[in-house]
């Protein structure tokens, strides 16, 4: 992936105000004077109204000027109330200051000892102080020093940890990530309590300045892979980014195709298993959604419940969501195929019925999947887009009315109506929302090949999705493995799930440094159980 070119800014203000320039970094820094600091911060800010500056003064004779600056929709008032002005205001005696000879020496007293908050950094540089006051912390400048400390006082308005709205389980935590970078953390970490649990944080945008954070494992985790997601990360040179799907456009392996090659999720607990594994976890603040890298395509058909429930009931509802995505990528090409070109090859009873529901109906078989396909999926977008008192109940309602109204007026044929329902419902069963866009569209070309084709045109159009699968990868791991290439040792947890406690191994593709996952305790067990026998007998 290529970086793009970088892009400079200018201001044009800049001589207005006496600021001292590093002459190797060529990066402003601040006044020793804390009137043009305040008024330079608010020329910055452009004047805006929810900026709070606090002026006040330390020890007499001489007295101090200090300034606690913080943005009032940013940062928790109540933690700048009680552990920073109260500190500063009432935790030091005027005697401490008298002894002190210099600004510096003030400035070193009231990092080192008068602030009683968690985290404090010190600040000389100018674009670094306006980074972090607009990431909500609140700064300490002193007048006669030229530098300034920044309190870590992040606050404002977050939703609550609530449950997921997309990838939902019976069986499992309720728990899903919400827009706060911390909270999203701290879900992961309350699950893997690790040192080797690796945090790496950085900033993505050159406006937004988005925080972005890669979590993985380290002994587990490929260095190489970990590597790769920090190169993919750090060539993203764009003017903001607003959601993980922004960061997925810009590291995905192969932008032209309509199959997803990064997972994403909003499970905490589908995250951890992830990370397991040997995979790396991307989050981005203010989105609850979180990238996974790398992904194979039998990653899209496994739900967390899958390891929780028992392997025979989940390898079960596992084959039925393959066989669901299969039913909604392939049926109404089917139908149109054989009501078309091979009508031999419906039995006879059925053939002479299917005949019967088609009289009077004036379109060819292709147009009235084309129809009913069209009409079923505005219908569901706009349930989706509606309020959801009623988006449910008008999707639903349309649909009957719809589907009825057209057989009784003869456009569409019963049996289509039919053909296209189950389509519509087998497409529900796929758990990833991407997969399932993806084969929605897939739909209409195999419809419309096997209008001029028939079932030639049906089985070239899955060659050419297989042949285009085998070709994909997802940074360096083959999309359709273990399936292409055959990994005989990984079929446990593919297309069936064998029990937890023959999964001993973590999967071949990731290339991970340590592929022992568990040890069976099975065999043991079972003879601890026999020895327990022959002592009782």
């Amino acid at each position: 992936m290529k970086p793009l070119r970088n892009r400079s800014y200018k201001r044009s203000n800049e001589k207005t105000y006496e600021r001292k320039i590093e002459t190797d970094t060529n990066e402003l820094l601040l006044s020793a004077d804390l009137t043009t600091n305040l008024k330079q911060i608010k020329k910055d800010i452009g004047n805006s109204p929810d900026i709070v500056i606090r002026e006040f003064k330390l020890g007499s004779k001489p007295c101090i000027q200090v300034a606690a600056v913080y943005i009032d929709s940013l940062s928790d008032k109540y933690m700048v109330s009680d552990f920073i002005m109260r500190s500063l205001m009432y935790g030091t005696a005027d005697s401490a200051y008298k002894t002190m000879s210099s600004n510096k020496s003030v400035f070193d007293f009231i990092k080192d000892n008068s602030l009683t908050i968690g985290e404090i950094k010190v600040i000389k540089n100018w674009n670094e102080l306006l980074l972090s006051l607009l990431s909500g912390n609140t700064l300490i400048l002193i007048d006669g020093w030229p530098e300034a400390i920044s309190n870590s006082t992040k606050g404002g308005e977050s939703r609550a940890v609530t449950e997921p709205t997309t990838q939902i389980v019976i069986r499992g935590p309720k728990e899903s990530f919400n827009e706060s970078l911390n909270t999203n953390i701290s879900l992961i970490r309350r699950r893997i309590k690790s040192p080797n649990l690796w945090l790496e944080m950085m900033k993505i945008g050159d406006v937004t300045q988005t925080d972005v954070a890669i979590l993985y494992i380290k002994g587990i985790a490929k260095d190489n892979l970990v590597e790769e997601v920090k190169q993919r990360l750090h060539t993203i040179k764009t003017d903001g980014i607003l959601e993980s799907g922004n960061i997925e456009a810009f590291i995905e392996d192969k932008t032209f195709t309509v199959f997803p090659t990064i997972y994403n999720t909003e499970r905490p607990d589908a995250v951890a298993g992830n990370l397991l594994e040997g995979r790396i976890a991307i989050l981005v603040n203010g989105t609850p959604f979180v990238l996974i890298v790398p992904t194979i395509f039998a990653q899209f058909f496994q739900v967390p419940s899958d390891y929780y429930d028992r392997y025979d009931i989940a390898t079960f509802l596992r084959v039925l969501r393959y066989i669901g995505f299969i039913i909604s990528l392939v049926f109404p090409a089917l139908y149109i195929a054989l009501i078309t070109f091979h009508q031999g090859m419906i039995p006879a009873p059925l053939l002479i019925t299917l005949a019967a529901s088609r009289e009077g109906v004036p379109f060819p078989a292709v147009v009235e999947a084309l129809l009913m396909e069209f009409s079923f999926e505005v219908l569901r977008e706009a349930g989706i887009r509606m309020p959801r008192a009623v988006g449910q109940a008008v999707s639903i309602v349309g649909a009957l009315i719809l589907g009825q109204a057209a057989v009784q007026a003869g456009i569409v044929s019963p049996a289509m109506v039919i053909v296209v329902a189950i389509t519509g419902i087998s497409s529900f069963s796929t758990p990833s929302y991407d997969l399932a866009i993806a084969a929605r569209l897939i739909r209409f070309s195999l419809m419309l090949l096997a209008a001029f084709l028939g079932l030639l045109g049906v089985m070239l159009g899955l060659i050419a999705i297989i042949a285009h699968l085998s070709s994909l990868r997802s940074f360096g791991a083959p999309y359709l493995t273990p399936f292409a290439p055959f990994i005989l040792a990984d079929q446990k947890d593919a297309l069936l799930r064998f029990p937890l406690w023959s999964l001993l191994t973590r999967p071949r593709f990731i290339g991970t440094n340590n592929r022992n996952r568990t040890q069976s305790p099975f065999v043991s067990n079972k003879n601890s159980l026999k020895d327990d026998g022959n002592e009782k007998s």
